[in-house]
């Protein structure tokens, strides 16, 4: 999934999970994914590495076909701007990027000037 979400989506996240401080990062890709857990790190089935994730309440119910619990993943691929600042995403960004700063549980992440253009030419801030 895209960074195209729903509230209606995340209405069971209670925490955001942070592996890597968020702080440092233009952006991050988000998606849903299915795990077989509410709480607890999910397995990670993609290049790259996990940023972060959510952790869902106890009265989030399962998928009826699968038995699946969906939460968001926070993640980069190799080739994103942190690892690779002149490449591909130098100016830009994926269609799921959104600013880490405005991820918070139940609320969809936001693309800002600073995640889709960059801290380099992002506006400036007055201190």
């Amino acid at each position: 999934m895209s960074s195209l979400l729903e509230p209606s989506d995340l209405t069971h996240e209670v925490n955001v999970v942070w592996l890597e401080d968020p702080e440092a990062l233009d952006y991050v890709r988000q998606a849903l994914d299915k795990t077989p857990r509410r709480r607890g790190r999910p397995r990670y089935h993609r290049d790259g590495r996990m940023i972060g994730f959510t952790e869902l309440g106890e009265t989030a119910e399962a998928d009826p076909d699968s038995g699946l619990q969906k939460r968001r993943v926070f993640y980069l691929l190799p080739h994103d701007r942190d690892a690779e600042p002149n490449g591909l995403y130098r100016e830009g960004a994926p269609g799921e990027a959104v600013d880490p700063r405005t991820i918070e549980p139940r609320k969809v992440g936001l693309k800002t000037p600073r995640s889709q253009r960059g801290l380099a030419t992002a506006e400036p801030t007055v201190a």
